[in-house]
């Protein structure tokens, strides 16, 4: 009789564990429809995947970076980074969309060779370096333009006059624009996670990659070059956080210094969420797309209850712990 107790127990766990993320979604929603008249119309339901996307792109980042064991915590500030650069070349240095698209990319790469570098061959560990990169990108960020925001006609330092650059319209488009009725962030959103599924399961490279993080001595015993992948992760993680940078950008119309810091816990979340969508078990591209989606949808819900900004914290807060939970407890059985 005990035994077969135990047996629905750990059957109702695994139930949990594999649909739980779902269930609370369609809860939460079923919850504010109820509670909310407007919650359910199609301007919100948009609102909600237009700000999800950048979520989830800086979440996917991070889950790049886990995927080798690693933790990426530098992916708010090179989203905030790559706005500004992004701002920067339109407004002050009066340079087409082209240059303020290709530019944060390649920065956004940049910074993960620099992390790469830093915990393969320095050998810091991947949370203090990336912390440490944290601190340094959001340095910059703010010194690039005397701790000011970048936008059109703003006054430039010294009594230099007035910006004659301005957010190009088709660099605004990224972040504004409609294909279809589509929000394009969204769109992109969609995109990236579909292409970093694609890598993640259906490619030499990304079987390396979580082979890479799951015993990193077996993989290497393997002949696998764990250097490399720990090398191509960072990157891309990097190069993702940068796009997520640049949607974000264009959808505030400015270069708001430290603009990505804000969606850090939030993509965090997201990250460890995926973990346990469909008991999957490990980090993966369309189970961050759905802890994206459960951030974003509390997140509005509570907006629109006028639930207290400052308390909205103490929720993401309590979804972080229920995820981390669920994803180390898993591991240790």
């Amino acid at each position: 009789m005990n035994e077969n107790v135990k047996a629905k127990k750990i059957d109702f766990y695994k139930l949990f564990y594999k649909y739980g993320t779902i269930f609370v979604i369609i809860a939460a929603v079923l919850f504010f429809s109820i509670t909310l008249e407007n919650f359910m119309n199609f301007r919100n339901i948009t609102n909600v995947f237009r700000s999800v996307s950048i979520v989830a792109l800086i979440a996917l980042a991070i889950t790049l970076s886990l995927t080798v064991g690693g933790f990426d915590l530098s992916v708010g500030a090179t989203a905030g980074f790559a706005s500004v650069i992004a701002a920067k070349i339109m407004v002050i240095w009066e340079m087409g969309p082209a240059m303020a698209i290709i530019v944060p990319l390649l920065a956004g790469g940049l910074v993960g060779c620099i992390n790469a570098f830093l915990i393969i061959k320095v050998k810091i560990t991947d949370m203090l370096t990336t912390l440490s990169m944290m601190f340094v990108l959001t340095g910059i960020s703010i010194t690039f333009q005397n701790g000011s925001a970048i936008y059109n006609y703003m006054p430039l330092p010294n009594n230099a006059g007035i910006a004659k650059g301005t957010m190009n319209e088709a660099f605004l488009y990224i972040g504004q624009g409609k294909l279809l009725g589509i929000p394009v962030p969204v769109i992109i959103m969609l995109t990236v996670v579909v292409l970093v599924h694609i890598f993640l399961n259906y490619t030499r490279y990304g079987r390396y990659l979580y082979m890479t993080g799951g015993n990193e001595e077996a993989a290497k015993l393997s002949g696998i070059p764990i250097n490399k992948y720990k090398l191509i992760a960072y990157v891309m993680s990097g190069f993702i956080a940068a796009l997520g940078g640049l949607v974000l950008g264009s959808r505030l119309g400015s270069g708001e210094v430290n603009a990505g810091g804000s969606y850090l816990m939030d993509a965090v979340a997201a990250a460890y969420i995926g973990y346990s969508v469909l008991g999957i078990g490990k980090p993966n591209a369309f189970g961050t797309l759905l802890g994206a989606l459960l951030m974003g949808v509390l997140l509005n819900g509570l907006i629109m209850m006028d639930f207290p900004y400052y308390s909205q914290d103490i929720v993401k807060g309590f979804v972080l712990i229920f995820a981390l939970g669920l994803t180390y407890y898993k591991r240790k059985e």
